[in-house]
């Protein structure tokens, strides 16, 4: 076993942070789908209009995991949590790194007393679905996922 430390992300960590969000992003088939730049995850992770927040895994002072989270309100639920992502660099994988990120979050959710903690995953992404199982998490294949992007926005 390797000697990983789950952290509270901070300022200084961002660069790494969008290395793995890229990453991400290519296992995913979506290269050049990554617009948010440094100066903007600077901003929404830490100044006036702070959206997120993260942990991180690190190994020799690399970061090789991160649990990306938000706040959001269920009109019928109250607040909940949404974990946007869940990203391990590849040759980390295997170690446990994703349950240990998870656990911290699902932690911060009941801390929180928040009603619902959530999260997406694509319907091809094998490996993520089993890992999410292994919650007994609810896997609900019924509501369709909505989104205007900021092209579109414009138009309004």
């Amino acid at each position: 076993m390797i000697d990983i430390k789950i952290r509270k992300g901070v300022e200084t960590d961002l660069e790494q942070v969008l290395g793995l969000v890229k990453e991400l992003a290519i296992y995913e088939k979506a290269p050049n789908e990554v617009e948010v730049t440094l100066t903007e995850m600077h901003n929404w992770g830490f100044g006036n209009d702070k959206v997120f927040e993260f942990f991180v895994a690190e190994h020799n002072n690399k970061i090789i995991g991160i649990a990306l989270y938000y706040y959001k309100y269920s009109t019928w639920k109250g607040k909940c949590l949404f974990l946007e992502d869940i990203i391990v660099t590849e040759t980390y994988r295997r170690y446990g790194l994703g349950s240990k990120l998870f656990n911290e979050v699902a932690l911060v959710a009941k801390q929180k007393q928040v009603r619902r903690m959530e999260w997406q995953v694509l319907d091809w992404n094998e490996p993520a679905i089993n890992f999410y199982k292994k919650y007994n998490a609810n896997l609900d294949g019924e509501w369709i996922n909505g989104k205007l992007t900021h092209s579109q926005l414009q138009s309004f």
